[in-house]
């Protein structure tokens, strides 16, 4: 097993390896959680919180964090199989976690899917807590997928 070498900044040659990795990590299945969308909404954005570690030149684990000036988002950690169990999840985290702490922000969320307890365990090793919280949320149709980028146009 090769030692990751570094955490980046996303550069457009992650690409590829970077959507591959998503899908092997997720499986996502909807429009809007299509790889390429995500990634082109993400730097279109051009806040820098989206980040790869990489080793021997290829992407073998993902952050993707968010910050609105009053909450920090981690909305995507991925690590590639072969290389889970030797802390790479949690060093990703702590570059996000830095990242976000040097733009001010005061607290940080997530949300993983429920009865996701291996999910859950590694965040509660960090310091995060279950909040009493409902988790709502409304697709906007006419803003997901684009023609020819791999997404369907539908919800």
């Amino acid at each position: 097993m090769t030692a990751v070498e570094a955490i980046v900044p996303f550069d457009e040659a992650h690409r590829g390896q970077l959507a591959e990795l998503w899908q092997q990590v997720f499986g996502y299945t909807t429009p809007h959680n299509e790889a390429n969308y995500a990634i082109d909404k993400k730097l279109a954005l051009g806040d820098g919180l989206l980040s790869v570690a990489v080793a021997e030149g290829k992407v073998v684990g993902s952050i993707m964090a968010g910050y609105d000036g009053h909450r920090g988002w981690i909305y995507s950690v991925a690590v590639m199989p072969g290389h889970r169990g030797r802390g790479l999840g949690s060093r990703l985290m702590r570059h996000a976690e830095e990242q976000l702490a040097s733009l001010g922000c005061p607290k940080i969320n997530l949300q993983i899917l429920q009865d996701n307890e291996g999910v859950e365990s590694f965040y509660r090793k960090l310091g995060y807590q279950t909040e009493m919280r409902v988790n709502m949320g409304k697709l906007i149709p006419k803003n997901i997928g684009r023609p020819g980028a791999g997404a369907a146009t539908g919800v």
